[in-house]
């Protein structure tokens, strides 16, 4: 029998004697019959209605325990759904008031994981924000309504975790790119104020590295540095403008482009010009390192067109057939190799200007003017000296002539000739007369002026006569210039190649040798 059951009969035996004890009381003092039936009543009243108000109360008690299991079942089912974990089942049978405790208290449970969950994912929200906004990323796609599993908390986390470990290395980065932009702006102090190796040597020690001691000691160098700088400003802003010219070459810009920098001729040594000369250097830097690749090319045709012209000149030099050591071969080579590359760096820097120009709606200046339009002026001045000298040479060989024709001609090496054909004993050499325009025999007194004359033009490269004219004029228009080496080579009377070079001055060095020996002839007989 479970103890309230035996606390219900103890309660009945108790009544029991209580209501035998009141009757006893009643009739010792002599209460009559209908007075004692009518405290019995009152006795069984008070019982009774004590008896039902505590019956109400645990009925009301039973309610609202069954209202609460119904609560709790209905929220709990809600709060299983919204964490994404299993319904709340009891174990076992149990009575109204412990599942009613049970229930309530896993609705408590399931609130707090609810809340906690909520709120880290409000902190993670805010980190991945705060986050994002630094890394330039964008935020994490997760819902802010719902609440977030247990997965997809993890991944968020792991997803900040990666965030936080990206913004420390971009931290890092940007870190040791403020030490090495420091350390250039240092460097370029130290250029610029000339400061002795000694000296530089003595804070070697902060020139690697970017702790944030390593970053101290570099800023404090710079601020040293500038108020240095402003101490030598004269020195400091003369040295920027040997740096200005130097990027100017690398830049072609013409004398036009140069002078439209007004600020480098100025000599009032100030804040403001020092500023001018730096906003000045850092925009011609900016623009080489956008146009490198092409102004690189541009170099290169430079110093392709400077050895193609060195060796233009030494194959119109008539010392070059002395062929020593077989130089001659190898100018020979290395200029065939250059007349091929010339052409071809014309076509490659063409077509990327070309594309340049349209990515960039604008036109690309070398010297103050087209590429094209450059290189083409560069060959038309080419055209116009090799013209120039042609005339030159075919002007002085026609007075070479006439001279010849009038005087004679004398040998070029007189010593050697008479040394390679020795006299043969007993027999004596024919005269041979010497020519003259009359057909007379020229006078014995002008032959030491032929022969001075002679000697003055001792090595020159003989050829036809030509008629004498007045030196080609620059005036020519772009259009009308022979623009690249294809079109220069077409022109048969200025592209003179080694081979027909050499057979050329061949010709004229025998004809040279066979004027030579008939004047010796002349000179021995006379």
């Amino acid at each position: 029998m479970r103890r309230s059951e035996v606390l219900a009969e103890e309660s009945i035996v108790c009544l029991q004697k209580a209501l035998n004890h009141l009757r006893e009381i009643w009739e010792l003092i002599g209460i009559p019959e209908d007075q004692r039936l009518q405290r019995t009543e009152v006795v069984k009243k008070h019982i009774k209605e004590l008896l039902d108000m505590m019956i109400a109360e645990e009925e009301s008690l039973k309610e609202r325990l069954i209202k609460s299991i119904s609560v709790c079942q209905k929220e709990l089912n809600t709060l299983c759904s919204e964490l994404h974990v299993e319904p709340f089942q009891e174990e076992g049978e149990t009575t109204i008031l412990q599942l009613e405790k049970d229930l309530r208290t896993q609705v408590e449970l399931m609130r707090k994981q609810k809340k906690e969950r909520k709120q880290e994912l409000k902190l993670l929200q805010e980190q991945d924000q705060e986050l994002c906004e630094i890394l330039c990323m964008p935020h994490y796609d997760i819902d802010s309504a719902s609440v977030p599993s247990l997965e997809e908390l993890n991944q968020f986390r792991q997803h900040v975790t990666t965030l936080r470990e990206t913004k420390l290395e971009m931290q890092k980065s940007q870190n040791e790119a403020v030490c090495e932009g420091l350390r250039t702006q240092i460097r370029e102090l130290w250029d610029r104020l000339q400061i002795p190796e000694e000296e530089r040597e003595a804070v070697a020690t902060i020139m690697s590295g970017s702790k944030a001691k390593v970053r101290k000691a570099l800023q404090l160098e710079v601020d040293r540095l500038e108020e240095l700088k402003m101490q030598n400003m004269k020195k400091v802003i003369e040295a920027i403008r040997v740096e200005l010219v130097q990027y100017w070459d690398q830049c072609f810009y013409s004398q036009e482009q140069r002078q439209a920098f007004a600020p480098f001729c100025a000599e009032d040594y100030t804040e403001s010009l020092l500023q001018l000369h730096d906003a000045e250097i850092v925009r011609l830097k900016n623009y080489y390192e956008v146009h490198k690749e092409l102004f690189e090319g541009v170099q290169k045709w430079e110093e392709t067109w400077r050895l193609f012209l060195e060796f233009e000149r030494k194959a119109s030099d008539p010392n070059r057939f002395t062929n020593r050591g077989g130089n001659l071969l190898k100018e020979e080579k290395q200029r065939a190799k250059l007349q091929k590359m010339l052409p071809k760096l014309e076509e490659e820097l063409k077509a990327r200007i070309e594309l340049w120009e349209q990515e960039h709606s604008k036109a690309f200046m070398v010297n103050g003017q087209k590429f094209m339009e450059y290189v083409a002026e560069q060959w038309e001045m080419h055209r116009l000296e090799k013209e120039r000298a042609k005339q030159e040479r075919q002007l002085k060989n026609k007075k070479q002539t006439e001279t010849e024709m009038l005087y004679g001609s004398a040998p070029r090496t007189p010593s050697k000739r008479r040394g390679l054909a020795p006299n043969t004993p007993g027999k004596a050499r024919k005269p041979v007369a010497a020519s003259t325009c009359s057909g007379k025999k020229t006078p014995r007194t002008g032959r030491h002026g032929a022969n001075k004359e002679n000697l003055e033009l001792n090595g020159s490269i003989l050829s036809g006569g030509y008629p004498g004219s007045a030196p080609l004029q620059r005036n020519f228009s772009i259009n009308s210039v022979a623009s690249t080496y294809s079109e220069f080579a077409k022109d048969p009377s200025l592209s003179d190649s080694s081979t027909v070079g050499l057979q050329r001055e061949l010709s004229k060095a025998s004809k040279s040798d066979a004027t030579s020996g008939i004047l010796n002839s002349t000179n021995i007989q006379s």
